[in-house]
């Protein structure tokens, strides 16, 4: 059964794609920001009865007109199986795409960070044919953030930190750190922040700790943790209902956030905007409106 807490630590990259160029930074590798990214499909499985499937695909498209494959991988132990289902992967998605794929495998603990990212060989000992040499996010290389204007500078990436030191003994102040930066910020973006963290938490003791620190510090917020906390007895017509408020809290946050950049909305792009429904797009369209010139960079699809 997959856990939470795997969900969230390759789930944020979806929500976020321009977290990982810096990630990339994090761990020595230069890759740059992202003009535009795209969820792909996950399902690798050929003809064949054998299932294979990335647990979050990307393609990234540069401003330089470069594109990559992101994979992204959570791993929460060592699986010697591994190695050999990732090698898989970059090949299959070489062959089908014909771009360069990267993978990056997200880690909570030391042990099996440091596992995955050794260099894994295929072929004979003397001459191996094929190295997999993976990027490897996890407690022992990503930031410490217990700084709220650190905090606030990148709240992606404050947010995957966080995740990965889920068994951090300092957790408690690195999740007060989370709270604190959250406080002043608009609850279309604040919201998917909460639950992310709340899934990457999983059963750890930490998990009560964010809940508490979401009712008393960021208790106005209308995430479904918040929700949770509050009533317990959610009906699915309730979910639903929350799933409608999200879209319209972001597409409210889009519309911000051009304001704040003094880009001219038409109101027919207003109305574009806020009759959408589709997370997915919405969620593309909130990475492009901060850099954004005009309303069409924000709607462009390459």
């Amino acid at each position: 059964m997959v856990s939470s807490s795997h969900e969230a630590m390759h789930r944020i990259f979806q929500e976020y794609p321009g977290l990982f160029s810096r990630v990339s930074e994090v761990l020595g590798v230069e890759i740059g920001p992202p003009a535009s990214a795209t969820v792909m499909p996950t399902d690798l499985t050929e003809n064949r009865p054998l299932e294979r499937r990335v647990d979050t695909l990307l393609r990234i498209d540069m401003e330089d007109d470069r594109s990559y494959l992101l994979a992204i991988e959570a791993q929460g132990k060592k699986d010697p199986d591994k190695p050999a289902s990732w090698m898989y992967y970059l090949s299959y998605l070489q062959a089908k795409y014909k771009l360069p794929p990267m993978l990056l495998v997200v880690c909570q603990d030391r042990a099996t960070a440091e596992w995955a990212a050794r260099p894994f060989p295929v072929g004979h000992p003397q001459s191996p044919v094929l190295t997999l040499q993976a990027l490897v996010a996890g407690p022992h290389n990503m930031p410490v953030i217990t700084d709220v204007a650190e905090a606030r500078k990148d709240l992606a990436l404050a947010t995957l930190a966080a995740i990965t030191h889920a068994g951090d003994p300092d957790i408690g102040a690195i999740l007060k750190t989370l709270s604190t930066a959250l406080r002043d910020v608009p609850e279309t973006i604040a919201d998917p922040i909460v639950e992310l963290t709340a899934q990457g938490l999983g059963n750890r003791p930490a998990a009560q700790q964010w809940r508490n620190l979401v009712a008393v510090d960021l208790s106005f917020y209308k995430s479904s943790l918040s929700e949770e906390i509050r009533d317990e007895g959610r009906t699915e017509g309730r979910t639903e209902g929350r799933a409608e408020g999200r879209a319209e809290g972001i597409a409210r946050g889009i519309l911000l956030l051009l304001a704040q950049a003094g880009v001219d909305v038409p109101e027919e792009a207003r109305e574009r905007v806020m009759g959408c429904a589709d997370l997915d797009i919405l969620s593309r369209w909130l990475l492009r409106a901060p850099t954004a010139t005009s309303v069409e960079d924000v709607f462009a699809e390459k």
